[in-house]
């Protein structure tokens, strides 16, 4: 088994970038604990391997997707992580996971002749499927030059934030706080807006045509709210680590966030409502719930 590629954590995000990754021609081995996830990349011509060692064992550059910090460390540093395989030599942080975290996995890896570059991405998983992801990048400009060809076939966009493990991730957090916060408040104006008497399809047109316009009125909503199918691809519980990320972010930074804090014990409040699996979108039904009405719209689902 052979491969120039390999990706660690094929779920909602990863499993669509792996998937770009094979269909752009790569060969490509993966590695996810839940064989489901592997199933449509090894369709595609993907190679499945047991644990991150043997990922590492057969790649040269190795991406990881994973939900949280003592994961990624184990995946980049444990008893079968890839600090011990055998041909990688770069390996491409992709999970929001801080600073912190990625710093101590670039210094583990550092030592076994290992480059870490820290991508967190920011779009979802319809965006990495068609090559549309922004990856914040930072890392020596020497590994981010060897991945350029790969990160063409996957992101829209790339941008460098600088040379050290972990710039990436704050960038990642500043941004995942914005996105979430504007997710909150839209739910909650556009339940105001359509109780108050205004249609959702309408309220959505004012709003992008306005200075109202965010990522969750061009893209959340039209695509997952309004025609009601709650499919944007991403479990609501996953803004409880962005936001404490940030809340941390800030503390450790001596930065006031007051408005972040209050957004993280709100989403909390939300994610037991509504349950944790749920999709992020699905966010308005608690303002839904609260004012009796739904944010439905009339047009058919795509226009």
């Amino acid at each position: 088994m052979t491969a120039s590629l390999g990706f660690i954590g094929c779920g909602h995000m990863g499993g669509a970038m792996a998937l770009r990754l094979v269909e752009a021609g790569y060969p490509l081995v993966v590695c996810d604990p839940d064989a489901a996830r592997l199933s449509p990349l090894i369709a595609k011509g993907a190679v499945a391997a047991a644990t991150p060692r043997e990922v590492a064992d057969h790649a040269e550059i190795v991406f990881a997707c994973l939900p949280a910090q003592e994961i990624s460390r184990e995946v980049a540093c444990g008893e079968r992580g890839v600090v011990h395989g055998k041909a990688i030599r770069i390996f491409i942080e992709c999970s929001t996971i801080g600073p912190e975290t990625v710093g101590t996995i670039a210094k583990n890896l550092a030592a076994a002749n290992i480059d870490t570059l820290d991508m967190p991405v920011s779009g979802g998983p319809s965006w990495a499927r068609e090559g549309r992801l922004t990856c914040i990048l930072s890392g020596s400009p020497e590994a981010r030059a060897k991945v350029a060809p790969v990160l063409d076939k996957l992101a829209g966009r790339t941008i460098a934030v600088g040379d050290k493990p972990g710039l990436a991730q704050v960038a990642k957090i500043v941004n995942n706080a914005l996105s979430l916060t504007a997710m909150m408040i839209t739910s909650e104006a556009m339940v105001a807006g359509v109780k108050a008497g205004v249609e959702a399809d309408a309220l959505i047109e004012v709003i992008n045509a306005g200075t109202g316009r965010n990522s969750a009125t061009v893209d959340k909503f039209p695509k997952a709210v309004l025609p009601r199918t709650f499919a944007y691809g991403g479990p609501v519980a996953m803004g409880i680590k962005d936001m404490e990320l940030y809340c941390e972010l800030g503390h450790a930074a001596q930065a006031a966030t007051p408005i972040g804090e209050r957004v993280a014990q709100l989403w909390r409040v939300i994610t037991d409502d509504i349950g944790k699996d749920s999709d992020l979108t699905e966010m308005v039904r608690h303002f839904e719930t609260i004012a009796g009405v739904e944010v439905r719209g009339r047009k058919p689902q795509g226009s």
